[in-house]
């Protein structure tokens, strides 16, 4: 049971923390979006490097038990070949939304994630879920006060129906990306070639950071073969291999108004798609 003023006090939380976009009324007419806008409007939430914002004090913490189970099950799905590494990601950091993404948790995305890759590919349903969150919560109605989390699984079984990618049948005993080795021909660049990345349009997903997308960088590592985060997020264990690169770029020339160090510099992960000759 809850009173009308409860449900009112949430429903004004929900508006309070949503996305809000005051240049714009909510649903403008197409006339009123230009480019630049509409690349705004599309960029993935979890694409945040550069942006504006309050500073913010760094402080580490230690993990707690429910964050530490979280990356333990996200770990057992990967090895199970229930999904791969960026459709975790994918699921996690984009598909929340941004007021999930800045207003939750780390690993309560994770969590989130477990729960979506589980109703999607149909291990269990949307129902089952809520039913057994209900009952979790009535199990501890008050909080822990001195008990013990305990399993209670409703049932055990092999496992051997649950369908799973190929990937994880390849990659076993070899590892990922090492199962890719040889497959993405030669390199189109070698350390020290100068580079810039391409500022191709984005929509869904990418492991791409807008912040270099338009700059020049120089090759600083050939690192391996693997299919693009873009493609292997959706589980397409069949997507073709490409080369990574590590890419140096200028801190000064990279950042409008850099006021550190003329010598600093800064190194990120790109692959071969996003990168042309400069």
């Amino acid at each position: 049971m809850s009173a009308s003023s409860e449900r009112a006090e949430q429903l004004h939380l929900v508006s309070r923390l949503r996305s809000a976009f005051p240049e714009l009324p909510d649903a403008p007419t197409a006339d009123m979006l230009d480019h630049p806008r509409i690349k705004a409007y599309l960029k993935p939430v979890h694409d945040v490097v550069g942006e504006p914002d309050a500073p913010l004090k760094y402080e580490n913490k230690q993990y707690e038990q429910w964050e530490e189970l979280t990356y333990i099950m996200c770990e057992v799905l990967g090895a199970r070949g229930i999904w791969m590494s960026e459709e975790r990601r994918r699921i996690g950091n984009v598909d929340v939304g941004r007021a999930q993404y800045l207003g939750l948790p780390y690993y309560a995305r994770w969590l989130i994630a477990v729960a979506r890759v589980l109703v999607e590919k149909h291990l269990i349903t949307l129902g089952e879920l809520s039913e057994r969150m209900a009952e979790v919560q009535a199990r501890y109605d008050g909080g822990l006060d001195g008990k013990k989390l305990e399993a209670q699984p409703k049932s055990v079984g092999d496992g051997s129906e649950v369908p799973r990618n190929s990937h994880h049948t390849r990659a076993q005993g070899i590892g990922d990306p090492q199962i890719y080795a040889g497959k993405a021909g030669d390199p189109a660049f070698a350390v020290g070639d100068s580079v810039v990345v391409r500022d191709i349009p984005v929509i869904f997903y990418t492991r791409t950071p807008e912040y270099v997308r338009g700059a020049t960088g120089r090759i600083a590592s050939v690192a391996y073969e693997s299919p693009a985060a873009e493609d292997e997020t959706w589980g397409l264990t069949d997507a073709p291999a490409e080369w990574f690169y590590i890419v140096e770029f200028d801190m000064p020339k990279l950042w409008y108004g850099y006021t550190g160090a003329p010598e600093d510099k800064l190194r990120t992960e790109i692959p071969q798609r996003w990168l042309a000759p400069a």
